[in-house]
């Protein structure tokens, strides 16, 4: 390993930090930290793979921003097939920071000759997993655009070789960032209202034109000005090789070899942050369902799509939403056998509401309540970032909101739906053993026995509440239940 990569990997412990956070949260406005006595070759030097609109509106503009407060940033390079993304990259730059980043048109080049520590990506789905494996083969921290990879064998093969390279990495939900999430982690595992069985949430969306196809497309991406081959894939075997096709490029959220519509771009923010809430990972069985329904224009997704994801520990959860209507979404809510946290719509969420079920049910007297959390965030994305530089100060991966675990679970979760409503099927996911299986009866029959053998139910990770909201009441008539044998009633023979 290179030492000056080694000596730059520990950059500023100091109030650049504290000045990152609190832009982040909304508290008050810290003056930019100042630079301390090391030089610039002790910065922490990140490349950018892809600086299209999310690559150039966020991660390029946030940790400019970051740098300009005092964090010992640099951003060195940045790489595009489109040559007018690259050139817009590198102008926002040296304008802002004087110096003028190393271009690239293929990243392996950036990998190869810049000397980098860590590495943005925002490209195309079907190019996440080889972009992020080959920087976790250099030696690079990485942050990687939501969905973490286009398949379910992707996202388990970067899991195991992020564990095995001892790197940060972050993939970006930035809902992970908010505060709320750990409050709501905690109430539930407390008990707060029991046994929970279910989270539903949704991304309701509209558009006049139909979703994706508000990416402008330009005259000037030709064939000349994007390496198109280069940006199918074809030579790694990513995509079939097509003729230039601007809606394409542009526009590739809506076609399935590119993206996988909401279920990626969408049903993953929700999924992701309701497995952080209640710290369920992979699903035992997944359904999808949806169509077509409006928007035909030339798309492969559906515009209406529902996901259920059933998990081992006996809660299931539902995504769901049309593109065609934003006015009348489902609120997002935790359901459990005392009550329900709910938190509305969206994600900019600084708390929530605990609707409790009727004292007739839990004999308690437990009022609503709404419970705020702190601090609020008015801007997930810098928040989301910040972690990610802070647990590369810190070398401390896990300490990341989204590390790719989490990413891993959400992928098997929106994957499998998005793939069982193409092919038809359910899909049983087998934890222990990382493997996808065709849908059977094992699942019904697993909660059937579960019932006959009147087993204790299962709990979220980390439940510590024993029984609560978790047992049901035995009315003295159930004495009379059971199979009368020989003639004679079940009373007879206790």
């Amino acid at each position: 390993m290179n030492e000056k990569r080694v000596s730059r990997r520990t950059f500023i412990r100091t109030s650049a930090s504290a000045a990152v956070i609190s832009t982040a949260v909304g508290t008050t406005h810290a003056a930019p930290a100042p630079l301390t006595q090391r030089g610039a070759n002790n910065r922490l030097r990140i490349g950018f793979v892809g600086v299209g609109g999310r690559g150039f509106g966020a991660h390029v503009r946030t940790l400019s921003r970051f740098q300009e407060e005092g964090s010992q940033i640099e951003l060195a390079a940045v790489s595009d097939v489109f040559a007018a993304y690259r050139e817009r990259a590198s102008a926002y730059i040296k304008e802002k920071h004087g110096n003028t980043p190393a271009q690239y048109v293929d990243y392996r080049d950036m990998y190869a000759k810049e000397d980098l520590d860590a590495v943005c990506i925002s490209t195309p789905d079907h190019w996440h997993a080889k972009q992020i494996l080959d920087a976790l083969d250099s030696g690079y921290h990485v942050y990687c655009e939501k969905p973490m990879t286009k398949t379910v064998e992707e996202a388990l093969e970067v899991e195991r070789r992020w564990k095995q390279s001892g790197k940060v990495m972050q993939v970006g939900v930035q809902s992970t960032s908010l505060p709320v999430w750990r409050r709501v982690r905690e109430e539930l595992c407390a008990g707060k209202i029991g046994k929970v069985l279910m989270y539903q949430t949704e991304f309701f969306r509209n558009s006049s034109v139909g979703q994706w196809r508000y990416y402008e497309l330009t005259e000037d991406m030709t064939p000349e000005t994007v390496n198109w081959k280069l940006w199918l894939g074809v030579e790694e075997g990513l995509a079939e090789e097509i003729p230039f096709d601007r809606a394409i490029f542009r526009q590739w959220r809506r076609f399935w070899a590119f993206g996988a519509g909401m279920y990626s771009d969408l049903f993953v923010h929700r999924t992701t942050a309701m497995l952080k809430a209640t710290g369920l990972r992979f699903p035992g069985r997944v359904v999808g369902s949806g169509g077509i329904y409006l928007e035909y224009d030339g798309r492969d997704v559906p515009d209406v799509a529902t996901v259920i994801a059933e998990f081992p520990e006996g809660v299931q959860g539902l995504v769901t939403a049309t593109m065609c209507n934003q006015g009348t979404p489902i609120p997002q809510l935790i359901r459990g056998h005392y009550g329900s946290f709910v938190f509305g719509n969206g994600e900019e969420f600084s708390g929530f509401d605990f609707v409790p079920e009727p004292s007739t049910i839990t004999h308690l007297d437990v009022p609503p309540e709404r419970i705020e959390v702190e601090p609020k965030l008015r801007d997930t994305t810098r928040a989301h970032f910040a972690n990610w530089l802070e647990a590369v100060e810190a070398g401390k991966p896990e300490q990341c909101n989204n590390p790719p675990d989490l990413g891993a679970a959400a992928i098997v979760v929106v994957n499998l739906g998005a793939r069982s409503y193409q092919e038809g099927k359910v899909f049983h996911f087998e934890p222990e053993t990382r493997t996808v299986l065709p849908g059977s009866e094992e699942w019904a029959k697993r909660w059937e026995q579960m019932s006959k053998d009147r087993a204790k139910p299962k709990h979220i990770p980390g439940w510590h509440a024993g029984d609560t909201g978790s047992t049901l009441e035995e009315p003295d008539y159930m004495a009379l239940a059971g199979p009368w044998i020989d003639g004679k009633p079940p009373e007879a023979r206790r």
